[in-house]
């Protein structure tokens, strides 16, 4: 039976829109495989033409993934996360979607600070620099890989181990100091050669970027970050409060 699309809108939007529902509606389940693109058109009542763009976007999209040979499949459930909360820490929100999150250190070591770097921490040129950088993971799938850098001279002997946790409870902790606010900007990523390395992904597959700096109450800033996240697996939520 021919299901009725809208009346607007470009068609393979539409058929993208229709599958998409039915992904987050549990009728096509992860890793379970679509019908073809024949069946599509037949469902839809459209050309081979729209169903093959409307399945590249959810590709691209990380919505599905194909297999040469055997056709195309639903992707497994995206992580969601707050953008919006401070309250509720990568953990726990990835705990509460009863996922198992994990933290991988890769690397801590002190570098001068260049130009760049200074400039973003507002200390001087050739200061040490501690750089952390860090895998996340969801069920053992890498979802995000993050390099951190802190001024050495607010966190000096910074905890290797300790980095598996959170890092901004490791700075309250271990050197008293509390992160009052950041400013995030988010943006769409390309998968480089590092990211692609560390992210299990191809080089060139979407991704997203969010660069951080965090404050201290006086107004120094304790960090600068920059993490990519898997555009695959990621989900933002954001949250607005109108008073």
């Amino acid at each position: 039976m021919m299901e009725e699309l809208k009346d607007s809108g470009a068609l393979h939007q539409q058929v993208k829109d229709a599958i998409i529902q039915l992904i987050n509606s549990g009728e096509y389940k992860p890793h379970t495989q679509l019908p073809t693109e024949a069946e599509f058109c037949d469902k839809y009542g459209v050309s081979r033409t729209t169903v093959r763009t409307a399945l590249q976007q959810l590709s691209a999209e990380g919505y599905v993934y194909r297999k040469r040979g055997s056709g195309t499949f639903v992707s497994a459930n995206k992580v969601k996360q707050k953008l919006t909360t401070t309250v509720e820490k990568f953990a726990e929100q990835i705990t509460m979607q009863g996922k198992t999150p994990s933290i991988k250190v890769l690397e801590l070591e002190v570098i001068p600070a260049d130009e760049y770097l200074s400039d973003l921490l507002k200390i001087e040129a050739g200061q040490p620099v501690n750089v952390l950088e860090r895998v996340r993971f969801v069920n053992e799938e890498p979802i995000q890989y993050e390099t951190a850098y802190l001024p050495w001279y607010k966190t000096p002997g910074l905890n290797k181990q300790a980095c598996k946790n959170s890092l901004y409870q490791l700075l309250a902790s271990q050197f008293n100091l509390k992160i009052s606010k950041t400013v995030e900007t988010l943006e769409l990523f390309i998968a480089d050669e590092a990211s692609a390395e560390k992210l299990h992904i191809h080089i060139g597959d979407p991704c997203f970027s969010l660069d951080t700096l965090a404050y201290l109450n006086d107004g120094t800033i304790i960090e600068y970050s920059k993490t990519i996240f898997r555009g695959d697996l990621a989900h933002f939520v954001i949250e607005r409060n109108y008073e």
